[in-house]
């Protein structure tokens, strides 16, 4: 492409930073502002991990469910191999800090433009270049094309919106992905998709879903200890990853399903901005209701009906306490969240009709009858009523869940042998 496209794009770009800034600073610039060092190349900000040595492989992973997907094939890569993980978003920069504590630098991708960009590359210096479910940006690749990097994408999706988008902007693709040697993908829908984009079918493998590598969540003892004895031998139901709108959907069906007076409601928001608006509304609901991060204040109710999860990296080793659980962005139409975290651990699993995003997984747990579909509150709270009453039920549906994630392991080494066949690993 000519110099001439390359201005307009970071001139576009610069656009949209500056018209977006306002926006984000207002609502979340506690999270935003100490990171603009990183994402304008430079050294981060005190607090952060060292950088690596130069020539470390360097992994994109987006946010927190794409940081889980890194750890799981960091794992599978030489321990002396040294690692550069890089995340958009907050939430994304502190799971990855925990998650590769000693094992990997941590630093936030630079902005799209050629000066951060730069400066990044300068300071880094990777060998290599993995993205993680596929995070193109233009500046990136063509930076990293032009030092000579290996590029592979791991785990690679191409969702239904994103393919309708990317089909518009075809004739501007083969630059984009030219670089790009090697694509392994999770299903064959998603090679169809990048071969109809434009990509040559001999990049492309399908090598399945690494989130079913994903490992065992460490366990928290204390608070693990602390959420059984609020239970007080009550069942724990758990509703993991809500979203706007739905909060309220949960505690209508948990109401429905007896409440308080019946089980223990854990309820996790997936995004740590809302926590103060789920909690007024837990209050403006009448719910005896304590947050997470007050579990040890002596004011706090000595037998709530609702434990607020206002903590980052802790849901998923929590699933196994849940005698049954939710899986939000489902009864609203964001197109839902990985089910695997649950069902890993045998829990009976509910997720309403939006699952576009997991496409591929929802009609293997359909298939399976590994989980309950709902339509709304209502069938919600009758299907957590019945699992509550039948526990032998539930757990029949969980283990549906749990043999369907262990027979649909293998993603892993496939991917490896993909990379070690690119040049990367």
């Amino acid at each position: 492409m000519s110099s001439v496209f390359w201005l307009f794009y970071q001139l576009a770009a610069g656009i949209v930073l500056l018209a977006a800034g306002p926006f984000l600073l207002a609502r979340r610039g506690g999270h935003y502002l100490p990171t603009l060092s990183g994402r304008l190349g430079r050294a981060p900000g005190p607090g952060a991990m060292p950088a690596p040595a130069p020539g470390a492989l360097w992994i994109h992973a987006v946010s927190v469910g794409e940081v889980g997907v890194a750890a799981a094939l960091a794992r599978a890569l030489p321990p002396e191999l040294p690692l550069l993980v890089t995340t958009v978003t907050p939430t994304g920069q502190e799971q990855a800090r925990k998650a590769f504590a000693g094992r990997a630098g941590v630093a936030y991708l630079p902005f799209d433009l050629g000066f951060a960009v730069r400066r990044f590359f300068r300071r880094h210096q990777p060998r290599a270049l993995i993205l993680v479910e596929g995070d193109y940006w233009p500046l990136v690749l063509r930076e990293a094309r032009r030092r000579g990097l290996p590029i592979a994408v791991v785990n690679g999706r191409v969702g239904d919106r994103s393919f309708r988008r990317m089909r518009r902007l075809r004739p501007l693709l083969g630059p984009l992905f030219a670089g790009v040697g090697r694509f392994g993908v999770q299903s064959a829908e998603d090679r169809d998709r990048l071969v109809a984009l434009g990509v040559d079918p001999g990049r492309v493998a399908v090598t399945g879903n690494l989130k079913y590598e994903s490992p065992e969540p460490a366990r928290k003892p204390e608070l693990e200890a602390a959420l059984t004895t609020l239970a007080a031998g009550r069942p724990i139901l758990l509703a993991g990853s809500t979203m706007a709108q739905e909060e309220a959907m949960v505690l209508d069906a948990f109401r429905a399903a007896g409440g308080g007076e019946g089980a223990l409601l854990v309820l996790a928001p997936r995004h740590p901005e809302r926590w103060n608006e789920v909690d007024a509304l837990l209050h403006s609901r009448g719910e005896s209701a304590v947050r997470r991060t007050a579990l040890a204040s002596p004011e706090r109710p000595g037998r709530p009906s609702v434990v607020l999860l206002d903590s980052l990296g802790e849901l998923a080793g929590l699933y196994r306490l849940a005698a049954a659980a939710f899986i939000g962005g489902t009864l609203v139409p964001t197109g839902g969240h990985n089910p695997l975290e649950a069902a890993r651990f045998g829990v009976p699993l509910a997720v309403g009709p939006s699952m576009h995003n997991f496409r591929e997984m929802a009609e293997a747990f359909d298939r399976a009858a590994a989980w309950r579909r709902v339509r709304d509150a209502g069938e919600l709270g009758a299907v957590w009523r019945e699992q509550l009453e039948d526990p032998e039920s539930g757990r029949a549906t969980g283990e549906r869940a749990l043999r369907l994630v262990e027979a649909s392991r293998g993603a892993l080494g496939r991917t490896v042998e993909m990379l070690k066949e690119a040049g990367i690993a």
